[in-house]
C-alpha cells in the first residue's frame, strides 16, 4: 500500500488511467445476492476470477472481482464509476496482462480470460480451469542442515573407501608374488602372502631372534593344517648372486636327517629372501646353557651332562652327514651354539640349524667362496688367511662347541679387572698342562656340582682341543670325531705329555705327545698321522 499513489490498502483494487495514481480503488471484496460485502484475499494463493466492463456510449466503468468459488457473477459491482476514456483510447489497441511484486516474491498467473469489443464476452467455464501451479516453498533449516549432514557423510564414507581400496591394492601388489622363470625350476617355493599370514605380517610378538643376516619369525602354515614353522628372514640388499644362492638353498631342501633342522620351503620377495624351517619348541643350545631368557620369563633349567653329552653327539652326526653322507659336501661354516636348535626332550632332538652361510661344492672340488663369515670364537685361524671355508674350519668351530658346552663358559669371555679377553681354548690348555693332563677335568662346569661322568668328560675335553688345532690337516675329520663319541674308539693319552700350541693359541700335537686311537673292532692302533687324513 503506498498512500501517494491513492491505495486504499494493501488488499485493494484500483483503477489506474496512464499513471501509477489510483484515479478509484476500494478494498478488495464481492457483493452478495442481499448485498453483504464479502472481503477477498488477494494473497490468498487461491484463483480469483474479475470482471472489467465499460460502456462507451455512458461512460461508466464497473469493476467486479469474486473467488472461483463463487459460480455466479454477483449482480453488483465493486467499483462503478463514469470515467470519459474517449481520449484514451485509440484506433489500434492492445489488450494485455502485466503485475508487480513491490517487495514481496510472488507469482502472478492468468489460467483463462476473454475479450470482446462490442458486446458482453463470453463466459468462462471454471471447471476447465487448469490447476494453479504449485509454488515451491523454501525447505525449512533443519531439513537443509540434515541435507547437508547426509551428504558430508556420504562424502566421507566415499573418501573412505577410496582411501580402503587404495591401501587394500597396495597391500595386495606388496603381498603380490612376481616370479622369474628361474624361480619355477625350484621345488619346495611358498607363497609370500602365505608366510606374511603366518608371521600375522611379520609382527614383532612373533620374532623369535635376530642375527647378522636376518631375522627368524615363528609362524602357523594355515595351508598345511596349522603346522608351526620357523622363518628366517634374509634381507640381502641386491638381486646379485640370487638365483644361484636359491639353487642352492633348494638343493639343501632335499636334505633329511634327525640331527638337522629340516628345511620345509623358500621364498624370494623382492630383495629378500624367506627360509622356512621346522620348528623346534626347545629354543637354542646357548639359551639353555647360558639361561639367556626374554624379560619376565622363567629361566630354563641348567642342561645336565648326560643331556650335553647326547646333543653332542647329535650335532656330530649332523655335521658328518653334511660333510661326507650327502650327495654334495656342504660346509655349514657357522656351527655355534646359537645354531643349535633342541626338540621337546632337550636331548635326541638336537638338530643343527641355520644353512643360511652354507655353500655346496663336489667332493673333492675347490671351495669357491672367498668371503669370511663366522662367528668371533668359532673361526678356524686359517680363516684369516685363505677366506676359505671347508669341512676343517667346521671342525675347528665343533671343537669350540665342545669346549663351550663342557665348560659352561663362551669360547671369547671378557676378564673382570682385565684389559683382554678370556679365550676358552688357552683356558682349557693351561688346565691341560696341570698333573699331567689330569687337571682337565678342572675345566669342567662346576654348576654341574660335580654330576658327569668322567671318561666322558675328558674325551669331549680332549676332542675340543684336538680340533682346534692351527693346522687344518692336523684336526680329525667328523667321522674320526663320531666313532670316538659314538665309543667306536678310544682315545688315550699318553703318561707324559707335553703340549705345544702354537702363537695362534690354537692346540698342536707334538713331541712326545702321543694320541692313539684303539679301535674297538680291529684292536689295533693308529698314529697321530692317522688324524690328519681327513676330507
Amino acid at each position: 500500500m503506498d498512500m501517494e499513489l491513492n491505495d486504499t490498502n494493501g488488499n485493494h483494487v484500483g483503477v489506474d488511467i496512464n499513471s501509477l495514481v489510483s484515479n478509484l480503488s476500494e478494498p478488495a471484496a464481492y457483493f452478495t445476492g442481499d448485498n453483504t460485502k464479502v472481503p477477498v484475499t488477494l494473497e490468498s494463493a487461491q484463483p480469483i476470477q474479475a470482471w472489467i466492463d465499460y460502456d462507451g456510449g455512458s461512460g461508466i466503468l464497473n469493476v467486479t472481482v469474486a473467488p472461483v468459488t463463487v459460480t455466479e457473477r454477483p449482480l453488483r459491482p465493486l467499483i462503478s464509476t463514469k470515467l470519459d476514456l474517449l481520449p484514451i483510447f485509440k484506433e489500434n489497441m492492445y489488450v494485455g496482462f502485466s503485475s508487480a511484486t513491490g517487495k514481496l516474491a510472488s507469482s502472478h498467473y492468468i489460467l483463462a480470460w476473454s475479450f470482446r469489443a462490442n458486446g458482453v464476452a463470453q463466459s468462462i467455464d471454471l471447471r476447465r480451469l487448469p490447476r494453479v501451479p504449485k509454488t515451491s516453498t523454501p525447505p525449512p533449516k533443519i531439513l537443509i542442515i540434515k541435507f547437508a549432514a547426509v551428504a558430508c557423510a556420504g562424502t566421507l564414507t566415499l573418501i573412505a573407501a577410496a582411501i580402503a581400496t587404495v591401501l587394500w591394492l597396495r597391500r595386495r601388489a606388496a603381498l603380490a608374488d612376481t616370479l622369474e622363470e628361474w624361480e619355477l625350476e625350484h621345488p619346495h617355493r611358498l607363497t609370500y602372502r602365505e608366510l606374511y599370514k603366518a608371521t600375522k605380517g611379520f609382527k614383532e610378538s612373533e620374532l623369535l631372534g635376530a642375527g647378522g643376516f636376518g631375522q627368524v619369525y615363528k609362524g602357523v602354515l594355515r595351508r598345511r593344517s596349522g603346522e608351526t614353522v620357523a622363518i628366517k628372514r634374509i634381507s640381502n640388499g641386491t638381486k646379485q648372486g640370487m638365483r644361484e644362492f636359491v639353487a642352492e638353498i633348494a638343493s639343501l631342501g632335499r636334505m633329511r636327517h634327525r640331527n638337522l633342522v629340516e628345511l620345509r620351503g623358500w621364498c624370494k620377495h623382492d630383495q629378500d629372501l624367506l627360509l622356512v624351517y621346522e620348528f623346534m619348541p626347545g629354543g637354542s643350545l646357548d639359551a639353555r646353557l647360558f639361561g639367556t631368557a626374554a624379560e619376565g620369563v622363567k629361566a630354563p633349567p641348567l642342561l645336565t651332562w648326560a643331556q650335553r653329552f647326547v646333543i653332542l653327539k647329535g650335532v656330530a652326526h649332523g655335521l658328518l652327514y653334511l660333510h661326507e653322507e650327502w650327495e654334495h659336501v656342504v660346509v655349514h661354516r657357522d656351527v655355534k651354539a646359537n645354531n643349535v636348535l633342541l626338540g621337546a626332550d632337550d636331548t635326541g632332538g638336537a638338530r643343527l640349524g641355520d644353512f643360511g652361510l652354507a655353500r655346496l661344492y663336489e667332493h673333492g672340488a675347490t671351495p669357491a667362496t672367498t668371503r669370511v663369515a663366522g662367528t668371533l670364537g668359532y673361526m678356524a685361524p686359517e680363516l684369516t688367511v685363505t677366506s676359505r671355508a671347508t669341512t676343517a674350519t667346521d671342525v675347528f668351530s665343533f671343537g669350540a662347541l665342545l669346549l663351550e658346552v663342557a665348560c659352561g663358559r663362551r669360547p671369547i669371555e671378557a676378564a673382570a679387572g682385565a684389559d683382554t679377553d678370556v679365550l676358552l681354548l688357552r683356558w682349557v690348555r693351561d688346565r691341560a698342562f696341570d698333573d699331567h693332563g689330569g687337571g682337565l677335568l678342572r675345566a669342567v662346569d662346576p654348576r654341574l656340582e660335580g654330576c658327569y661322568d668322567e671318561e666322558e668328560a675328558r674325551l669331549v675335553l680332549w676332542l675340543g682341543l684336538m680340533c682346534s688345532q692351527a693346522r687344518p690337516e692336523a684336526r680329525p675329520s667328523m667321522r674320526q670325531v663320531c666313532r670316538y663319541l659314538d665309543g667306536e674308539e678310544a682315545l688315550q693319552e699318553s703318561a707324559s705329555p707335553a703340549v705345544i700350541f702354537s702363537g695362534a693359541d690354537s692346540c698342536d700335537l707334538f713331541g712326545s705327545v702321543f694320541v692313539s686311537m684303539t679301535s674297538s673292532s680291529a684292536g689295533g692302533t693308529m698314529s697321530t698321522s692317522s688324524l690328519q687324513g681327513g676330507r
